[in-house]
């Protein structure tokens, strides 16, 4: 089945956290920039390293106030900084754990910076290649992100949303859209079916902060696993 994906550490909710960890096959966890502590790192390592789930590191733009979603002016080389800074940090406490991190996702705005501005793309590589450069990196599927990250030599799995709309031009709708979400199961399976079907996507998300998460990833998962 193709992976599923969902980011998390991200909330306070460990019980809600349990139910998602059943329908997934990778975590990306939140790792002190957008969100995230130490505790809560450990927390959703634990739950991970307990299910078999893979663990990689989400790194985001350092601003809790507004959950990494908006773009936060900083040069190329703060990026890098940061985003090897936040993945050490998550290192840190999973291989206390006994745990490794197999793969990089970017959280939020970093994640859509990246997929519009080439710079913001190699600046986020440039953070993954200090730390590991065998590591396998997320991103959005067709996008010219992976291409640049294919061509620094790193690893990528193109990357598809069951629970987010798209626009024409393959980008994700702004969340400052109120249909931005797809919260019904039945479409967003639909949609990850098609993802699957159509062989850009090595793995698909569900946010685990979106309206009815854990009903939506069994859909979805069961809708994989139907398809494979």
């Amino acid at each position: 089945m193709i992976d599923l994906n969902c980011d998390m550490g991200e909330l306070e909710d460990a019980a809600h956290e349990a139910a998602l960890m059943e329908y997934i096959t990778s975590a990306n966890i939140a790792c002190g920039g957008h969100a995230g502590d130490e505790s809560t790192m450990e927390r959703t390592a634990r739950l991970a390293l307990g299910r078999g789930v893979r663990i990689g590191a989400h790194p985001g733009y350092p601003d809790r106030e507004h959950f990494g979603r908006i773009e936060i002016p900083m040069a190329p080389e703060e990026i890098a900084a940061t985003v090897l800074e936040q993945i050490r940090r998550l290192e840190a406490v999973v291989r206390r754990l006994g745990g490794t991190i197999v793969h990089v996702k970017p959280h939020g705005e970093l994640y859509n910076v990246g997929v519009r501005k080439p710079e913001v793309a190699r600046a986020i590589a440039e953070g993954v290649l200090r730390w590991n450069p065998a590591t396998t990196i997320f991103g959005l599927a067709g996008s010219r992100m992976l291409e640049i990250w294919r061509e620094m030599g790193l690893n990528v799995a193109g990357e598809g949303f069951a629970d987010r709309r798209y626009e024409p031009d393959g980008t994700l709708r702004s969340r400052k859209f109120p249909d931005a979400l797809i919260t019904d199961p039945r479409e967003a399976a639909a949609q990850a079916a098609r993802l699957a079907r159509e062989g850009k996507a090595q793995t698909i998300c569900v946010h685990s902060d979106t309206p009815g998460s854990v009903e939506i990833l069994k859909a979805c998962r069961d809708s994989l696993l139907y398809k494979e």
